[in-house]
């Protein structure tokens, strides 16, 4: 095998403009899908813990047919199937200051809604976590659905959602390759344009795996991070219970 060094560290160390707007869309794409599916998950999850069995349904159905089909079949559905049919046809986004490619709104969309379904599933079990005294508590306040969510359960719940979602973001770093099927230059389009350019094929892909593994590896840093900070709330009432406790004791030792 004739592995070219000079094109493997060219490129690895020091990556062309279109390389680099490949890693920023990448990067992008990831984020924003995940937001998207993070609020759709939300939502999802609350239909899910409703009691109302109509409410539940439609839930019920969109976790079923987005975990029950593959990634790839619902971007190319979402973006190619839908305007062959004449049902739906993404168009250029033109906000002014910037221009929004259809089929980057396709691969948005379509990961959006995939992650949403995996999302819902993780938000119901960690709001079900949540002991049922604090929703009590809450009510006994006199606190609305939305306030006793925001103020009580959901940031105690976040605790538990931050290590599958860490881990959920990890996968969509990974699967923004799959909308290099329509057309969306990522890095697994960007350097199959260069691979046909240059027929330097394992040096370049190569590189975009290093590229995929530098960047996992940097959330896996973060997330240790996150995992960390809210774990630290999770100590502080043991420690503080400990400490009073401590000093309680010592103060009936001396009363003896």
């Amino acid at each position: 095998m004739n592995f070219n060094w000079d094109i493997f560290w060219q490129y690895l160390l020091q990556p062309s403009d279109v390389y680099l707007r490949a890693l920023w869309l990448t990067c992008v794409i990831a984020v924003l899908s995940m937001a998207l599916g993070c609020v759709l998950g939300l939502v999802a999850a609350l239909m899910r813990l409703s009691s109302n069995p109509l409410v539940q349904a439609p839930v019920r159905f969109y976790v079923w047919l987005m975990r029950g089909t593959p990634l790839l079949v619902q971007i190319v559905f979402l973006y190619t199937a839908l305007a062959a049919g004449g049902i739906f046809r993404f168009e250029d986004l033109d906000l002014g200051w910037v221009v929004i490619p259809g089929n980057l709104q396709a691969a948005i969309i379509a990961l959006g809604l995939n992650e949403g379904a995996y999302m819902a599933e993780i938000m119901r079990a960690g709001i079900a976590a949540v002991d049922k005294g604090q929703y009590e508590a809450g009510r006994s306040l006199g606190m609305t659905f939305g306030k006793l969510m925001r103020r009580i359960v959901l940031p105690q719940a976040f605790r538990i959602i931050v290590p599958p979602l860490g881990n959920e973001f990890n996968v969509m770093l990974k699967n923004t390759t799959l909308v290099s099927v329509i057309g969306v230059q990522e890095l697994l389009l960007s350097t199959q344009m260069i691979t046909s350019a240059t027929f330097r094929v394992f040096e370049l892909y190569l590189v975009v795996a290093i590229y995929f593994l530098l960047l996992t590896t940097l959330w896996g840093f973060f997330q240790s991070w996150l995992e960390r900070r809210f774990g630290q709330s999770d100590r502080r009432p043991a420690t503080a219970s400990r400490r009073l406790f401590g000093s309680y004791t010592a103060k009936l030792l001396r009363g003896r």
